[in-house]
């Protein structure tokens, strides 16, 4: 019986960082899925300060390497929904998903705020599943 560590990659996609005090776009790193068929991104939602602030999630892939090509998940590829991945103002310290099973070999995930002037905490992980190689030694 295979554990879960040994059936799942992680990958950094938003690191923990300073809190956000404005609207710019929150984008994460270019995740590869070379050898996996699908994923998964983890949000992790910190303090948020602002009493109207709300963040909308968009999930983009592609298959160059820069993601000169990236286009937006169309909602049959995403395992539940950007609006349900999206948070606002009185969601501190909880947790949101979006898991992702299209054909593109490249993902990124962006956070975008509207009403943040008093800054937000977000990181995210990338979560890696159905390796098409074992992941076990």
């Amino acid at each position: 019986m295979r554990d879960l560590a040994n059936s799942i990659t992680l990958k950094r996609a938003i690191s923990p960082a300073a809190a956000v005090a404005d609207n710019t776009p929150i984008v994460s790193a270019i995740v590869d899925l070379s050898g996996f068929d699908k994923a998964m991104f983890a949000i992790l939602i910190g303090a948020i300060a602002d009493a109207d602030a709300t963040f909308v999630v968009l999930v983009e892939h592609g298959d160059q390497a820069n993601l000169s090509d990236a286009a937006a998940v169309p909602d049959s590829q995403l395992t539940g929904t950007e609006a349900a991945a999206g948070f606002k103002f009185d969601d501190d310290d909880k947790t949101r998903k979006i898991g992702y099973v299209g054909p593109k070999r490249y993902l990124r995930l962006t956070i975008t705020p509207s009403g943040n002037a008093s800054g937000a905490f977000v990181a995210a992980v990338a979560i890696l599943s159905s390796a098409r190689y074992s992941l076990a030694s």
